[in-house]
């Protein structure tokens, strides 16, 4: 006779919690009976009405969708999930949607907890020069990021590795790492409170980068870590602009920028306010012609 399947409640909003939902979908004995996701709001210049990645996933499948604007508003009905899986939502979820499934609440968090608790783990990672990272998989209590560990693995990051990339090595991780979680008696490990380190949403602020002050260094993990949002901006021969990439190394074509304590950039890619993306020798000759 055939094992009943697992039921799961699936919460999640952006790119980042798609893979975990196929892997669920494809997994034998999970069953997804409804998904949560953000209403759908005005994008781009157009500002034209978009659902968000997760929504669209969701119509795909088949799946029952909700988007309330306020998830503890909502009322989930009779139903009672084995798992609440929550994964790059948005919001706070409250005690009543805690308490709600027969076995666990489960977020997806893409560090190595308790280092990165917060909005922006991947960003920050690559901010503060981090070797590694990683994706853990933790059951939800009422304090932001901070239940006990369920599994966790590690991968080293990159020395060119952008948050773009980061982030899809670390969402396909974690379907790895999640369908198998679920399928176990789940094992809990008590985050070590004296390791914890917290990061904030990022601004338009945190782009702002000054080469006279800061090292070569410094703006490549900015650069890394923050394009496209919030972006990276800076002062290039009395010119506002906005870098998309660089290295440590010259290359044949690139722009040397003179950092602080003698060090250089080599910028690749970058773009005039109101202009497009160019390779850097390409800017360089469209700014000749200008002048």
């Amino acid at each position: 006779m055939a094992a009943s399947p697992l039921h799961i409640i699936f919460c999640g909003t952006s790119t980042f919690a798609i893979p975990a939902l196929c892997a669920l979908m494809e997994a034998k004995n999970m069953a997804i009976d409804l998904v949560i996701t953000q209403p759908d709001k005005p994008v781009g210049r157009t500002q034209a009405i978009t659902s968000p990645p997760v929504a669209i996933a969701a119509k795909e499948y088949g799946l029952p969708i909700a988007q309330p604007a306020t998830i503890n508003n909502m009322s989930i009905g009779g139903t009672t999930p084995d798992f609440l899986i929550v994964v790059s939502y948005g919001q706070r979820i409250g005690d009543a949607l805690l308490a709600l499934p027969r076995i666990a609440p489960i977020n997806i968090h893409p560090s190595l907890l308790p280092r990165w608790r917060g909005a922006s783990p991947i960003q920050h990672a690559l901010l503060a020069g981090d070797k590694q990272t990683g994706v853990t998989i933790q059951r939800m209590v009422a304090e932001m990021d901070a239940g006990p560990i369920l599994a966790q693995q590690e991968t080293p990051i990159g020395a060119e590795e952008t948050a773009e990339e980061l982030h899809d090595r670390l969402a396909d991780m974690s379907a790895q790492m999640l369908v198998p979680t679920l399928q176990k008696p789940l094992q809990e490990k008590a985050q070590n409170e004296t390791e914890v380190t917290v990061c904030g949403k990022l601004s338009r602020n945190d782009g702002y980068v000054d080469p006279s002050t800061m090292t070569a260094e410094y703006i490549h993990r900015r650069i890394r870590a923050l394009v496209p949002w919030p972006g990276v901006h800076c002062s290039i021969e009395g010119q506002t602009v906005k870098l998309h990439r660089a290295t440590l190394e010259p290359t044949e074509k690139s722009l040397p920028l003179q950092c602080a304590e003698s060090t250089v950039l080599f910028i690749t890619r970058l773009q005039s306010p109101g202009g497009h993306v160019l390779p850097a020798d390409a800017w360089l000759r469209g700014k000749q012609q200008r002048t």
